[in-house]
């Protein structure tokens, strides 16, 4: 795909089209299916704001969304103060819409019902107070971290860094904090590409106290120095996917393969994909990982509003139930909700889910 594609909007992100997504529609398959979402994102933005009534727009649209996990995305820091505490604004913000979506007035699905902030873990003897604080905004709701972490060398590679590349995983403080993130009983997520997860391995091998949650599979690239090239690069990630999953203390978010970075192209067809192309689009990765960490160790997500730009929720989540339709009970509720309520402990919340496991 070419740098210049106007379908992208702010981060390079693909621009939601609901018009367009609205072209293909299907019946939504087991309805019944309890499901926890792990991982979407809320913004205000002028080109396309994603808040609570876009979300429940999204998770309303036929399958059984019981709670959602929001993940970090620099919304709402706060305007002035320390640096390190800036993004206590945006755990404010979202415990804010957490409240809203608890009070019942908006319909069952429990939205933000975990929040994963960011706090700094390059910040040394400031990691602790800040968790600390974000806790005590957030309550039981705050489940994890993210840091800032997805770079490539590659100025045709979406960075989603702050400070100056290469980032935080190679630096030795972040493997300090990561520890006290530990003794938190926290959880950290980590974005990166398929080209860092060296980084990845070597940071949970030294920390093997710590839960290590790779997003979006792994971050197989498909742009720039490796547009084309899926062929190519699916070796190389699986190797280090198969090394991930002999570390016990990792598991894995299944999703987000319909991103810019990814390197697929389906937003710029007539019509958006039907649940059984993407289904097999996505195979070669879903299956893989499944096979390598087992479904107690998988969870599927959204990585909403950012897939957004190529498929529409219900036919995301289809896609997803006809990767598991091999699945017995067992591991369908793990991939489903299982894993994700108990790597984050939605087990605990006052507001309880309900969902059966």
């Amino acid at each position: 795909m070419a740098v210049d594609d106007p379908l992208l909007g702010h981060g390079r992100q693909i621009i939601v089209r609901e018009d367009w997504l609205r072209l293909t529609e299907e019946p939504i398959l087991e309805p019944g299916l309890p499901i926890i979402d792990p991982h979407h994102h809320l913004w205000q933005r002028t080109e396309g704001s994603y808040l609570l009534p876009e979300l429940l727009a999204d998770t309303g649209s036929g399958h059984d969304i019981r709670g959602t996990i929001f993940v970090q995305c620099g919304e709402m820091y706060r305007a002035g103060g320390p640096e390190g505490e800036k993004s206590l604004g945006e755990t404010e913000f979202v415990t804010g819409i957490a409240a809203m979506s608890a009070s019942g007035r908006h319909g069952r699905t429990r939205a933000c019902a975990g929040i994963i902030g960011m706090v700094d873990l390059t910040l040394g003897d400031q990691v602790d107070p800040l968790l600390e604080a974000h806790k005590a905004i957030a309550g039981a709701r705050f489940c994890g971290i993210r840091n800032r972490t997805a770079w490539h060398p590659s100025p045709e590679v979406t960075s989603n860094l702050v400070a100056p590349p290469p980032g935080p995983l190679e630096n030795p403080a972040f493997h300090d904090g990561a520890r006290r993130l530990a003794k938190h009983g926290l959880p950290l997520d980590v974005w990166g590409y398929h080209t860092q997860l060296p980084h990845v391995i070597a940071l949970a091998r030294a920390v093997p106290e710590l839960t290590v949650v790779v997003d979006h599979v792994g971050g197989p690239l498909g742009i720039g120095p490796f547009a084309g090239k899926h062929g190519e690069v699916f070796p190389e990630w699986k190797k280090l996917i198969l090394t991930l999953a002999a570390l016990p203390n990792v598991v894995v978010k299944l999703g987000g393969l319909t991103m810019y970075v990814t390197g697929f192209d389906f937003h710029r067809r007539p019509k958006p994909p039907g649940s059984e192309e993407l289904a097999a689009s996505w195979r070669p990765y879903i299956e893989t990982c499944i096979e390598a960490f087992g479904a107690d160790r998988c969870m599927f997500e959204s990585n909403f509003p950012v897939d957004k730009g190529m498929c529409s929720y219900p036919v995301l989540w289809n896609a997803l139930k006809r990767l598991a339709s091999g699945a017995g009970a067992t591991e369908k509720a793990a991939l489903f909700s299982g894993t994700a309520m108990r790597v984050y402990h939605l087990d605990r919340l006052p507001e309880a889910l309900k969902v059966d496991l």
